[in-house]
This record gives structure tokens, C-alpha cells and sequence, in this order.
């Protein structure tokens, strides 16, 4: 908003628009060889940020089936209990019955809960090893998390360090940029990003030296040249889609 209303209160030439973009290139170029110093440092602490966080939920999910496995231990637990009282009351009713046919009815009783014990025992030990299983990945985990912890200090360290040392000079480039920025409309400005991030090295303007553009090295036509020279338009490399400004040094 702020450039915007700049540009609208002032009437730049193309020509001082084109200077102004020149400029705000060679800005960004000596932003970019300030981050080149970071490397891949802010890839590498984001990398390791998302791993120790990664890590920490596995540590959660973890422990939330551990909670899991040990509820339902308590219900088997419950189960077996609730068998053996059965069980002892089917084997009172058996020294009451009438005949046959009710001792032996009792019995499949007793024999069905001896099975719900057997089964739930068996569960019981299921869980149980499943718990031992899951706090050893714990403990695995627990110790990679603390590795990669101690990777991401000392990475973060050295980022900070290398941003503290250079903050001023990217503050002094930022209000340059700034400057430069209030000079060129919207829809330049916008085309200018735009080619920046599609070209490997972020040279969106750049001259033209021994006939040939500065980006791609391809021979630039001299009528195009002179048009180039004399700044009343925007003229792209047909080539490789730059912008072309005339080169001070060899005029």
C-alpha cells in the first residue's frame, strides 16, 4: 500500500523506473550473497525442528497406547476376577443340585468362565509385552530426539550467529530496497519477482556487455540495443525473459 501511494504521488519516467529496478537488483544481489553466507544452515535448523518435533508426537503416540494397552489390562483383569467369582458360585450350586442334567449344565458353566480366564491371561500377557515393547521405542526415540536436539542447538547457534553479524547490513539493504521499490509500480514490481524466482541465480534486470545479454549471454540484436540504451520502454531477453538495461561502464 505504502509503495503504491508513492508511485501515485510521483510520475516516474520509464526510464527512472528502469534505473530504479537496476538498482533495486544489485540491492537484492548483495542480499542474496549475505544469505549465500547462511548456505543451507535455515533448511537444515527447519529440517531439524520438524524432525525433534516429529519425534516428540511419535514419543506421545506412543505413550497413548501404552495408556491404551494398560486400560485394557485392567478390563481383563476385571474380566478374570469377575470369572473366578462365577466359578466359585457355580461350584456351590453343584453341591445342591437334583440330578445329572443340572451338574452337568453347571459344569459347561464352569468350564466357559476357566476358558474366558485362559484367554484373558493369554491377553495379559500380550499387553504386557506389547508395554515392555513400546517403552523400549520410547527409549530409542527418546534418545534420537536428543541427538537431533543437540544438532538443531548448535545449527540454530550458528544461524543466529551469522544473522547478529549481518543484521545491520540487511537493515541498511532493506531501506535501500525500500527506497528503490517506491520508484517502480506494482505491475513491474510484481514482473520483477516473478522473473527473480524463476531464474537460478535471482538476476531479473541485467546489462548488456559485448552485445550479448548479461543473463544468458545471447547476442542482442543492435536495434534492440539502441533501444535499450535510450530507455523509453521495457525490453525483455528474448532468450531467457530478463530484463535489459544498458550498461553504464561501457557507455
Amino acid at each position: 500500500m505504502a509503495t503504491q501511494k508513492k508511485t501515485a504521488d510521483i510520475d516516474y519516467s520509464i526510464q527512472e523506473k528502469i534505473l530504479a529496478l537496476y538498482e533495486l537488483q544489485k540491492i537484492d544481489s548483495r542480499i542474496d550473497g549475505i544469505n549465500k553466507v547462511k548456505g543451507e544452515l535455515p533448511l537444515e535448523v527447519q529440517d531439524l525442528d520438524d524432525e525433534v518435533a516429529g519425534l516428540k508426537a511419535r514419543i506421545e503416540n506412543i505413550r497413548a497406547e501404552i495408556d491404551e494397552l494398560n486400560a485394557l489390562s485392567k478390563q481383563r483383569k476385571r474380566e478374570v476376577d469377575q470369572a473366578k467369582i462365577l466359578i466359585g458360585n457355580y461350584k456351590e450350586q453343584q453341591n445342591n443340585v437334583r440330578n445329572n442334567r443340572e451338574f452337568d449344565a453347571i459344569t459347561k458353566e464352569i468350564e466357559y468362565q476357566e476358558l474366558e480366564i485362559e484367554l484373558a491371561e493369554k491377553r495379559l500377557k500380550e499387553y504386557s509385552a506389547g508395554v515392555k515393547g513400546k517403552k523400549a521405542q520410547i527409549e530409542e526415540t527418546t534418545a534420537a530426539m536428543a541427538e537431533r536436539q543437540k544438532d538443531l542447538e548448535a545449527k540454530r547457534a550458528e544461524l543466529e550467529s551469522i544473522e547478529a553479524e549481518t543484521a545491520a547490513q540487511v537493515a541498511e539493504f532493506a531501506a535501500q530496497a525500500e527506497r528503490a521499490e517506491a520508484k517502480i509500480d506494482e505491475r513491474l514490481l510484481a514482473a520483477y519477482r516473478r522473473i527473480r524466482n524463476s531464474v537460478r541465480n535471482g538476476l531479473a534486470v541485467v546489462t548488456v556487455r559485448r552485445d550479448a545479454c548479461g543473463g544468458c549471454f545471447n547476442r542482442i540484436p543492435p536495434q534492440r540495443q539502441m533501444e535499450i540504451r535510450q530507455g523509453k520502454k521495457i525490453i525483455i531477453c528474448e532468450y531467457c525473459g530478463r530484463i535489459l538495461v544498458a550498461d553504464s561502464e561501457e557507455e
